[in-house]
């Protein structure tokens, strides 16, 4: 049996490349999830020498932007034509890196620093392209611009966490349009302000989800970059649904308000549960913390105790619910589709 000790000695002496080493590993964690049921994989760095890398990242890309300043980078818009040029060469220059780090070595954190450093550039070269013209819809356009150069950025390395930064410039573009144009007005009319941020909010949030839900389905082993996009949708979605809900109803403070964010929050769980995905019931995890100090204001450190003890134990044991939740539910369109839940010991 070929160990991952093995695997780096054979990367080490040329035998394989680091990019066929993490293949091998990859199937190999495919053919034991099917053994032995899906985890859901979260990982931000494979070894110590990724976090090296990415001090090393973070210092020269600290101390280019400051030459760059030298050399007439301005952050204030509108920005100048030096300022564009700067932005380009410095993009241009950080996915001459990625196509080291990310395409060649496989190197997860160093991916992660690179997409948030391409995300601030393009914030910068965003505002050096829409200048003035644009006046209050500036903020607007700019995360547009941000959220359309890092879906190219996503196209060409396939990072995961890529994903992440353009739901939320996506979002913040909505945000800002809306906060310029007030959309309650030709929704909800006058006084629909709240509600009509509420409802773009929750829009969005499910949109993400269901994408999310689709690269999800189309990898029920989780051994893909399409899974481990779907899981940083997920982590965009779940506060801008779970949030968006649960503050409206604790705003609220009337029983019913309070009933019902119970019952959204014991959904969410289900839901969670389902999707095999934790980062709903993360959102929530707050939430039900606030409600139980309302709800026992005096026993609240007990009642908050109790939940933490819930909640631990419904991670130590996540698999077998799942898979007592997963048998006794009827079939429904994708439940084939979802990870396996056979496991119940």
């Amino acid at each position: 049996m070929i160990t991952p000790e093995d695997l780096r000695t054979a990367v080490q002496r040329g035998i394989v490349t680091e990019a066929q080493s993490a293949q091998l590993i990859a199937l190999s964690a495919a053919r034991q999830t099917a053994r032995d049921g899906v985890e859901e994989p979260f990982v931000l760095f494979k070894g110590f020498n990724e976090v090296f890398v990415v001090v090393g990242l973070v210092i020269l890309f600290t101390g280019w932007v400051g030459v760059a300043t030298l050399l007439g980078l301005d952050m204030d818009a509108p920005a100048g034509v030096t300022t564009m040029l700067l932005s380009g060469v410095t993009i241009a220059g950080l996915a001459g890196v990625g196509r080291y780090f990310t395409t060649k070595r496989r190197m997860v954190a160093p991916s992660i620093a690179l997409s948030i450093m391409t995300a601030l550039t393009a914030v910068a070269l965003g505002f050096a392209l829409v200048g003035s013209p644009f006046g209050t819809y500036s903020v607007a356009a700019v995360s547009l611009f941000v959220a359309v150069l890092m879906a190219g950025h996503y196209w060409m390395f396939r990072i995961p966490f890529s994903a992440a930064i353009i739901a939320g410039a996506a979002y913040y573009a909505l945000f800002s349009t809306w906060s310029v144009r007030g959309f309650e007005g030709l929704v909800f009319g006058a006084g629909g302000e709240e509600m009509s941020l509420i409802i773009m909010t929750i829009a969005f949030g499910l949109a993400v989800f269901a994408l999310a839900m689709r690269l999800d389905m189309s990898d029920p082993l989780r051994v893909s970059t399409r899974s481990a996009t779907a899981f940083w949708l997920h982590v965009a979605a779940a506060p801008a649904i779970v949030n968006t809900v649960a503050l409206r109803l604790l705003a609220d403070g009337s029983a019913a308000a309070q009933a019902g964010l119970l019952a959204f929050l014991l959904l969410i769980a289900v839901v969670a549960v389902v999707i095999d995905r934790r980062s709903f019931l993360i959102s929530g995890a707050g939430y039900s913390v606030a409600l139980a100090a309302t709800l026992f204001e005096g026993g609240a450190a007990v009642a908050i105790l109790i939940l933490g003890l819930a909640l631990v134990l419904l991670g130590a044991g996540w698999d077998r619910l799942r898979a007592r939740l997963m048998t006794a539910l009827p079939d429904f369109p994708g439940k084939d589709r979802l990870p396996a839940y056979g496991v119940t010991e």
